[in-house]
Formats: C-alpha cells, structure tokens, sequence
C-alpha cells in the first residue's frame, strides 16, 4: 500500500466520524457558505505569472516544512507579493493542516483559496464552502471517473472552481469532462516520490485548451516556469519552495518579482 493508499483509508474514517459529529445543515447554515466565489481559473487566466502559493507545514515525504510561521501572516504575504491564489493544506495526520486553517486565511485575505484537500465525498465540499474556499482539488488517482463527475459537478453546483490533479495519461483520459475548470498535473510520482517536469511536458498537449493547464510540484525556480510556460501552462503551484524558508511571503515576493522581470 503506498502512501496515497494510506491516506485514503485515515480519510475515509476520518469524514465518516465527522458527519456524525457535524451535520450538513449546520455547514450550509455557517456564515461563509453563501459567500461569493472568486474564481481561480479566471485569476490564472489574467496573469503573467500564474503563481498559486500554499502553506504546508509537512509532508509525508518531508517530516517538518515550517511549523512556526502563522497562516494569516502567509496568506497577507503571498497577496501582496502578487499570487494569483493560495492553496491550503486542511489534512491534519500526513500534512498538520486543518479546516481552522482555511478560515483564517479566508479572514486575512480576498484572493482565492483552494482547499488542498484528498476529497472523497460531497461533505468535504460542502466544508470547504462553509470555510471560505473558493476551489476544490480533485485527485484522479483516488478516484473514478463517476465519482470525478459526481464530486465536480456538486462542486460547480456551489459556484466552486474544480482543479482536477493527473500524475499520468491513464489519468488524465478518464477525467476530462466540463465539470472541470482547471487540469494539474502532478510532477511527482507518488510512488516513488521522485520529482520531474517531464511529465507536466509530455502531458500538456492532451489537456484540451478549454481547460486552465496548471504544473504542481517540483517547481523551485524561475527558470522552471519559463521552461513550461510554452506548453501552455497557465498555473503553476508551488509547495515547499516558500514554505521551506523562513519567511515564505518575502521569497513569494522575490520569486514573482524575478518572474515578471524576467525577458
């Protein structure tokens, strides 16, 4: 069983006790929940730099990324230093995030928040609507094509931006459907944990252009996006590069401000 495997089985019992513990009623009654969206898709859209920045504290591959930093500080950074968005890990036992997470970067900021999440169930979305995000993550590699359908299309039904994540072609063919906004392609292979571009490369030309193209993991460098930027990616999401730092709003701000002057 690898770790994704792993992960899934925690989150299967871990939503479970939640509905028994939070009905759905109460979600739909919080104060966020009829908040208007802000999509991430047309952001990335509009932008020369296309940054997507998240806070992570850790990782299953990496023990600790930053512990110390608060979210609200981050999330009022990475606005200022130009992101198109912010993506927020919520997973508490592999990543040490938490819904709470999510709602204080939803306090601190207007731009638009993912909720970086390992969806299987309706439920989570409405959570992530009652926290104040604006898109859901998607990962083809846990799920079936009905069940993308299913959780996608409930996702657009709550004004929802749907980033669909593929670490491969298998993937990526079984997902494309117009419930989806945005096409991610996972540069790590989770089995190995091995890290490559290549793939976002190889995979850009089967994503059709309906779709925003967005390059996860790996992408540690100016010159990284400068490289994928041909292949028509649009979005690029950057994990650990800001987080690993002391400060990863003032490297936000250094990075975007090298790519905008970059030729």
């Amino acid at each position: 069983m690898n770790i994704l495997d792993k992960i899934i089985v925690d989150k299967r019992i871990e939503v479970t006790l939640k509905k028994e513990l939070i009905p759905t009623k109460q979600l739909e009654n919080s104060v966020l929940f009829d908040r208007p969206t802000t999509s991430l898709a047309t952001a990335l859209r509009n932008s020369d730099t296309g940054i997507i920045a998240e806070h992570k504290r850790r990782s299953p591959s990496k023990a600790v990324i930053n512990q110390k930093v608060s979210v609200q500080d981050v999330a009022l950074d990475y606005e200022s230093a130009g992101a198109c968005g912010m993506s927020v890990l919520t997973d508490g036992k592999y990543f040490g995030g938490s819904l709470d997470d999510l709602l204080l970067a939803r306090a601190s900021v207007q731009m638009p928040l993912l909720r970086k999440e390992f969806i299987i169930d309706t439920y989570q979305i409405l959570e992530a609507k009652a926290y104040g995000a604006d898109v859901i993550l998607l990962i083809a590699a846990v799920l079936t094509r009905d069940e993308i359908k299913v959780l996608s299309e409930f996702a657009k039904s709550l004004s929802l931006d749907v980033l669909l994540e593929v670490h491969n072609l298998e993937e990526l063919e079984k997902s494309i459907m117009p419930s989806l906004d945005m096409l991610g392609v996972n540069n790590r292979n989770l089995k190995t944990f091995e890290v490559s571009t290549a793939v976002s490369k190889s995979l850009s030309k089967h994503i059709p252009d309906d779709f925003v193209k967005v390059s996860e993991s790996g992408i540690s460098s100016v010159e990284a996006i400068k490289d994928l930027q041909p292949y028509g990616y649009q979005g690029f999401l950057i994990g650990e590069n800001f987080m690993k730092t002391e400060n990863p709003g003032a490297s936000a701000v250094t990075f975007i401000n090298e790519l905008k002057n970059e030729p």
